[in-house]
């Protein structure tokens, strides 16, 4: 009996402990996700090597450090990134053995375009400012030391853009790249916008 009982506790010790490491290790690889994710990108080398790609600036700055994992994101021509044609947060997050990035747009977006150089001015941004783009959030699965990879999910985010209902979003992050395609299809499923070779190749510098 006491055996028994001893058994008993001694599992429940390393079933706890099993718990409590895979927990951490979760939040370290969540906390690797988002420490590579950031920095800022082009494509130059892509779009010299295969000139039907253009060279685009990619910025991702860590910003409300307070609450959670965001990251503010813009995108522009390499020439014209005072003008970005995109700009979003990112708010990064864990579900099971999967990392999520939701996408918001922001209300004001030209109030905050190049506010990455000073990224305490987020301070003053509220979760009221910004809008979750439902249905867009990209997946990713950690594959190795460094590198995640996923997508959105199919016909789950909509757009309008070019005649388009819906798009998808392939993504491989690794501790330099950014691989990145980004495509949008209209109510056939045929393509009307986005590579159509494959993902854009964004280099860290």
């Amino acid at each position: 009996m006491k055996n028994s009982i001893l058994l008993l506790f001694t599992l429940v010790i390393i079933s706890c402990k099993s718990g409590k490491n895979s927990g951490n290790q979760s939040e370290a690889n969540l906390n690797e996700l988002v420490t590579i994710m950031q920095g800022q990108y082009s494509s130059e080398a892509h779009s010299k090597r295969d000139t039907s790609y253009f060279n685009i600036s990619l910025r991702m700055v860590p910003i409300w450090k307070n609450k959670g994992h965001y990251l503010y994101v813009e995108q522009a021509m390499f020439t014209k990134q005072e003008k970005p044609y995109r700009v979003r947060i990112y708010k990064v997050s864990q579900r099971g053995d999967e990392f999520v990035s939701e996408i918001h747009t922001l209300k004001n977006e030209k109030d905050w375009i190049g506010k990455w150089k000073t990224p305490e001015a987020f301070e003053s941004l509220t979760e009221s400012d910004i809008e979750l783009k439902p249905g867009c959030e990209v997946v990713l699965k950690r594959v190795g030391k460094n590198k995640f990879t996923g997508q959105t999910g199919i016909k789950t985010c909509p757009s309008e853009l070019r005649g388009a209902t819906y798009a998808t979003s392939k993504v491989t992050v690794t501790e330099n790249e950014i691989l990145s395609w980004d495509q949008g299809f209209d109510k056939n499923d045929k393509q009307v916008w986005g590579a159509e070779k494959g993902g854009y190749e964004f280099i860290k510098y």
